[in-house]
């Protein structure tokens, strides 16, 4: 039994959602336009402003893409109507990030600066040089986008130094002892 896939998903105001043949549904929001193909073998109806998904039967391959493609759908809906985001810190002395046009370039002790071309539909933001945002209505991409951010220079355990989550708590080793 998934529970996950049993739950409904309400539709918030100002949210429509569409299922078109061979389930390719369509999210439209205030933020934009979502659209996706799921497997034809699960049933997603929408009415009375919610959305329902059921499974055929009851093999183990259908019980996972039950949950998953509930999951996907409710995503989808907060997606358009709030959208997600992901901060990011930088710790270092002399690392720093800058916007530049729909370029996002680093500097974070390398002999040479990173740069990452902003796709459509993602918005990235350094409100400071030492913090990054990243914002966007499909939950895929912008983590995606955060993670490729951060795989640049993840933090290191001795002196926390590297591009880390805003909140993410960095284990910390000891290092060499002085004396003997």
């Amino acid at each position: 039994m998934s529970r996950i896939g049993n739950k409904t998903i309400t539709i918030p105001a100002g949210v429509e959602v569409s299922i078109n043949d061979g389930n390719e549904v369509t999210v439209k929001g205030p933020k934009g336009t979502l659209t996706r193909q799921f497997n034809p073998t699960m049933d997603i109806k929408c009415e009375d402003g919610t959305i329902k998904v059921s499974r055929p039967n009851e093999l183990k391959h259908t019980k996972q893409l039950h949950g998953t493609t509930r999951a996907l759908l409710h995503n989808m809906v907060v997606g358009v109507h709030d959208g997600f985001a992901k901060e990011l810190e930088i710790v270092g002395i002399g690392y720093k990030a800058e916007m530049r046009g729909k370029q996002l370039v680093l500097t974070v002790g390398y002999s040479h600066p990173i740069t990452f071309d902003i796709e459509d539909g993602l918005t990235v933001t350094c409100a400071k040089p030492t913090e990054i945002k990243v914002e966007g209505i499909d939950k895929q991409r912008v983590g995606e986008l955060a993670a490729n951010i951060r795989a640049v220079r993840k933090p290191e355990p001795y002196k926390g130094k590297g591009i880390k989550y805003k909140g993410e708590h960095i284990r910390r080793k000891e290092g060499k002892t002085a004396s003997k």
